[in-house]
């Protein structure tokens, strides 16, 4: 990638492109089956700020704001709001939410391939050869009548959209466990009139089998190695509050078996760990109250309320994206700061003591590792 494709400089119409900016932070690691990742920075809504950064396992060198760099004829960059990013083969998908698209890359190069138009996508998942996204449907605003959510799946070799499913109302993440994909229903654009439920597809049909009530305003949905469900309710930010939940097959079916005392913003599963951390607001205080914590999957035990162990934590102002690299279990952490400029990429050792930290681009939210086989 470095040799191939950061040395261009060009312009694309009147405009300047501004070169990608690097950092060397040290952490090289050759050996590692994991090559590097992808972050991928939101930007504030309507700036048309979303920017992609690299980090090269090979070098030790962050790499910030590569897609000008790469793709210099591509009039509007990225686009607005970058909410989504993984690798899956040899290409990188991001989905940039109030841009309506999903924007294709080569995963070595960063180069364009293409872009899918879907409106107002929100997540990614994959399986067999398919893209499943994720889609609010409707305009962008708060609306008591928007319309439900659609899924859409994609084919990844030719980038067309092949079917769509109906869905609860504003879809968030998925996870997908034998044949069936699992949606998680905000409703976040019906305030107060939240969505509480699990959308269940069958991917062979392509359609809802089931919906599973579970709570309020859900967001992150993830699968973990014992066949379960986890998904946080975000409450509505008020007198419900946050909480992180688990779902496990009863009967044949999944449904709601544990609900966590504890607020929960962000999570991710690493092993049989559950990483988490929770930034909920304080009415009384006027605060966010942040936490950092660690659940042992086999006895469902929270093992840390603070899985930063040096004082780093102190330095956070507004947790945001969360990582955990698949080959040695460093933890990725990202600060949002301000909303408005830069944030910053925090890596921990699996202890929980800061190896580095580098500067992003505005509220950095998803990172995607990209495997050497990719």
């Amino acid at each position: 990638m470095v040799a191939a494709s950061f040395l261009l400089l060009g312009c694309r119409g009147d405009s300047l492109v501004i070169p990608a900016e690097q950092n060397r932070v040290g952490d090289v690691d050759p050996d590692s089956p994991v090559a590097g990742f992808y972050l991928l920075n939101e930007g504030n809504m309507g700036s048309n700020k979303c920017t992609l950064d690299f980090y090269d396992y090979s070098t030790g060198v962050y790499w910030r704001n590569i897609y000008a760099e790469m793709n210099p004829g591509v009039v509007k960059e990225l686009g607005d709001v970058g909410n989504d990013i993984k690798v899956y083969g040899s290409k990188v998908y991001a989905v940039i939410n109030c841009s309506h698209k999903v924007e294709v890359l080569d995963a070595l190069t960063g180069i364009r391939i293409g872009q899918i138009d879907i409106p107002n996508c929100r997540y990614i998942q994959f399986h067999n050869g398919k893209a499943y996204v994720s889609s609010y449907v409707g305009p962008v605003q708060i609306n008591p009548k928007a319309p439900k959510g659609m899924v859409y799946e994609i084919d990844t070799e030719s980038l067309a959209v092949t079917r769509t499913v109906t869905v609860g109302y504003q879809p968030e993440e998925m996870a997908i466990i034998d044949g069936y994909l699992y949606v998680a229903n905000s409703g976040g654009y019906r305030e107060p009139d939240y969505d509480n439920t699990v959308s269940v597809v069958d991917l062979e049909s392509f359609r809802q089998v089931r919906l599973i009530p579970v709570a309020i305003n859900l967001h992150r949905l993830r699968a973990d190695g014992k066949g379960r469900l986890w998904v946080n309710s975000r409450g509505n930010h008020a007198d419900i509050p946050s909480r992180l939940l688990m779902l496990e097959r009863g009967g044949g079916e999944f449904r709601l078996s544990e609900t966590f005392p504890f607020p929960c913003s962000n999570f991710t599963i690493h092993g049989n760990r559950l990483y988490f951390f929770s930034a909920e607001w304080n009415e009384d205080t006027q605060n966010n109250s942040v936490g950092y914590g660690v659940i042992d999957l086999d006895t469902l035990e929270l093992l840390t309320d603070n899985f930063i162990t040096d004082g780093t934590e102190r330095k956070i102002a507004v947790p945001y994206g969360l990582a955990v690299n698949p080959a040695n279990g460093d933890i990725f952490l990202t600060d949002a700061r301000n909303y408005v400029s830069s944030g910053t990429l925090y890596c921990f050792s699996p202890e929980g003591k800061c190896k580095w930290s580098v500067r992003t681009g505005d509220i950095p939210s998803s990172i995607a590792f990209m495997e050497k086989g990719n």
